[in-house]
């Protein structure tokens, strides 16, 4: 399939892939469907995700996935042109019911979309709760819902860390699909997701091919897994404190 935007940006990240010296490691790259539309259920841990969860839809007969992202990137003056060029989903948080339609629209008429249930980025690189939207519209679409993970990328950008150098392992591994339907109880497939999803992350770490060794830094490594990361508790307790920190800065510009 070609896309006039989308193709020349899937290059461009193939070559720093390369240039970057990345080793990626890709699996399931047969549980992404050919044809039709599904929603791809992204767990989130870096600025980088939406690249590295591209790369299974693009292994699969060079299929392209619409991502669902915050509105502010499509107001920007750089980022915006290419985010509505690529046909990504503009999401308003405070009237998400248009993002939500768009993306019912997109999925029935055979696209593929990419969803992070986690609404956020986790700073515990561990899985946050997940919201029901995933489930929801591939229900409401009839399509598949289909989990995936991506391990490696808070280690090139994320809260409070950027490192450009080279060889980092980034590892994207895709699940087998679910397949909700509107008589489903959305509470329950959600947590069926977040359980397999969960699963599949515990093996993507355990296979990660650069795990630190005793004594190295393992600040990306969730604490779960014996990593120095902050425990999810930890982690909304920051959250919370970023989030009373910007509306202060909301309140100080008016």
């Amino acid at each position: 399939m070609t896309d006039l935007l989308y193709t020349p940006v899937v290059k461009t990240a193939r070559v720093m892939f390369v240039a970057m010296g990345m080793k990626l490691d890709v699996r399931g790259v047969e549980n992404v469907p050919r044809r039709g539309g599904a929603v791809l259920a992204i767990n989130h841990t870096s600025f980088l995700d939406f690249i590295f969860a591209g790369v299974p839809a693009a292994d699969a007969g060079g299929r392209y996935v619409r991502f669902m992202a915050k509105d502010a990137v499509f107001h920007h003056k750089v980022s915006g042109p290419l985010m509505r060029g690529m046909k990504h989903i503009p999401v308003d948080r405070n009237a998400g019911g248009g993002a939500y339609a768009a993306a019912v629209e997109a999925l029935r008429s055979g696209e593929l979309v990419g969803v992070f249930p986690e609404a956020t980025m986790s700073r515990s690189f561990d899985l946050k709760d997940f919201k029901t939207g995933a489930a929801r519209m591939a229900a409401d679409a009839g399509v598949p819902l289909i989990p995936e993970i991506v391990f490696g990328g808070q280690r090139i950008f994320s809260y409070h860390h950027k490192d450009l150098s080279r060889g980092k392992a980034i590892s994207v591994h895709v699940g087998a699909p679910l397949h909700p339907t509107v008589e489903d109880d959305m509470t329950e497939v959600t947590a069926d997701l977040h359980t397999r999803m969960r699963a599949l992350l515990d093996e993507t770490i355990e296979d990660y091919s650069q795990l630190p060794r005793p004594g190295q830094d393992d600040w990306w490594l969730p604490a779960r897994h014996g990593g120095s990361a902050p425990t999810l508790a930890q982690a909304a307790e920051l959250e919370a404190a970023a989030r009373a920190k910007k509306a202060k800065a909301r309140e100080n510009e008016q």
